[in-house]
């Protein structure tokens, strides 16, 4: 393993925050995969279990099982792990700004196409090569100022270039699943699989420009500008909701570690032989099916179904609660799916969003992510 902090510039003078990439394997003998975790600070799970992948990638390192080259950041953002406010942790928006730190990474293809437009031809193996270089070389000449802007810098720099990448996060309350490019479904089912995910979500475009999607749509935005190219998809990227943010346990993260494992020996970057991927039956949905339950009026929320639960059109998912007048009412589903996910709190705000509901129907349009 190779131990590298780089400092984070434009931070106050007298403050020091690094951000910490963990190496394994061999550049350029083999498949580059970029793991991180905790780009939204106060989402514990992937921490915990980005420490246990660091064990195990030291041991398959020091027996010679690495194919290629693994990239860990077991915390991708150290500015989010600052940031308190009477007592409370804020990890998921900037507090300079505002900003959501999963949102607003640089977009480059308009850069690459006109520096690659002209040279690409039917060699997918050359076209890679040359769109990975220009990837780089127009990341580079981005000026970043703030310390947010250095840090999505730093991270899109280290995983621009990967064949696969893998951004853990968690939800407030949920089932594990996966959000991903809809070309890329098959590519990522074995990992769902392993990850005995209930829910894998599809967009071609989910909005906002967020760091999976940095990576890997360039690449089918490229084949769309450049039809008579041969351009493979060939930066894999997926966001991981493991559950969520208080199902932080040694058990679950060795769990999660091992199926991440799992997948990469499927897809040989760990030499070995890979465990059957399992029948889970998960089948993958749009994100513009995705139903937000949202509360259309103040009160105390009183869930009725749980996570992971099918569930049809019509049926109550929760009881909303006016504590003064004592009315309640009732919010139900207006889809089938499953039901993937769910807020922590239990009082909600007039226009809080309360859960999802992953339908097959699409029905939603233009930002499909939650703020």
């Amino acid at each position: 393993m190779r131990h590298e902090t780089f400092p984070l510039p434009g931070t106050t003078p007298g403050v020091s925050i690094g951000l910490t990439v963990l190496r394994f394997g061999l550049p350029g003998a083999g498949p580059k995969v970029y793991i991180q975790a905790g780009l939204h600070a106060d989402e514990t799970p992937g921490h915990l279990t980005a420490h246990c992948l660091r064990g195990h990638l030291t041991a398959l390192e020091e027996a010679g099982r690495i194919e290629g080259e693994i990239v860990l950041v077991p915390v991708a953002n150290p500015i989010g792990l600052t940031q308190r406010l009477n007592g409370v942790f804020h990890g998921r928006f900037d507090m300079a700004d505002g900003g959501n730190f999963n949102r607003a990474f640089p977009d480059l293809v308009d850069e690459v196409a006109e520096a690659v437009g002209s040279r690409l031809g039917q060699d997918g193996v050359a076209n890679v090569a040359l769109i990975r270089t220009a990837l780089k070389e127009a990341l580079a000449r981005r000026k970043p100022v703030s310390p947010t802007e250095h840090l999505k810098h730093m991270l899109l720099t280290e995983a621009i270039d990967a064949d696969v990448v893998l951004d853990i996060h968690c939800d407030s309350e949920a089932v594990v699943h996966l959000y991903t490019l809809t070309p890329q479904s098959d590519d990522f089912a074995p990992l769902a699989a392993y990850l005995g995910a209930k829910a894998m979500l599809l967009a071609t475009e989910s909005g906002d420009n967020p760091f999976d999607e940095a990576v890997s749509r360039p690449w089918l935005q490229l084949q769309e500008r450049f039809p008579q190219a041969a351009i493979p998809l060939a930066g894999l990227a997926t966001t991981l909701e493991l559950r969520g943010e208080s199902d932080v346990s040694d058990a679950l993260a060795e769990a999660d570690a091992q199926a991440i494992l799992n997948f990469l020996t499927h897809r040989g970057v760990i030499a070995g032989s890979a465990p059957p991927v399992p029948e889970t039956g998960v089948k993958p949905t749009p994100l513009a099916g995705s139903e937000p339950l949202t509360a259309p009026r103040p009160g105390i929320v009183v869930f009725q179904r749980e996570t992971g639960e099918r569930v049809e059109t019509g049926d109550v998912m929760a009881r909303l609660l006016d504590p003064v007048s004592g009315e309640e009412t009732l919010i139900r589903s207006s889809t089938d799916g499953v039901f993937y996910a769910r807020c922590s709190g239990r009082f909600a705000h007039a226009g809080k969003r309360l859960g999802k509901i992953a339908g097959t129907e699409t029905f939603r349009h233009g930002k499909l992510l939650s703020p």
